[in-house]
């Protein structure tokens, strides 16, 4: 393997600024700011729990029997553990989602 001197390889940061400090400022300019945030986070929060929960699945839950109990548990805790891992804004899940919007957002109502 073959490595390249470090002066050909452009590196430039995936984020200008902080997702905190993006956000900070543009919710000084924009109003809808804060609700993109939120929306952003509310779909980190479930698009997560949607893939922990199919994790679960896959994992025999010890002395559970199976049935309408397990499957209830099963579910709430997939959310609990969605929401843990959100909360830690290092999937960047909702950032992507909340820069998407804002892109969508910027081009005005469609007609």
């Amino acid at each position: 393997m073959v490595d390249a001197p470090a002066s050909r390889m452009p590196v430039r940061p995936l984020l200008s600024e902080s997702p905190s400090k993006a956000s900070a400022s543009a919710s000084a300019t924009d109003p809808l700011a804060a609700k993109r945030k939120a929306a952003a986070k509310d779909f980190e929060t479930v698009f997560l729990g949607q893939m922990v929960d199919q994790m679960m699945k896959t994992v025999k839950l010890g002395g559970m029997d199976g049935g309408h109990a397990q499957e209830l548990w099963r579910s709430f805790l997939s959310r609990a553990i969605a929401e843990q891992i959100s909360q830690t804004d290092t999937t960047g899940i909702a950032q992507s989602v909340e820069r998407t919007l804002q892109a969508y957002g910027s081009k005005g109502p469609r007609t």
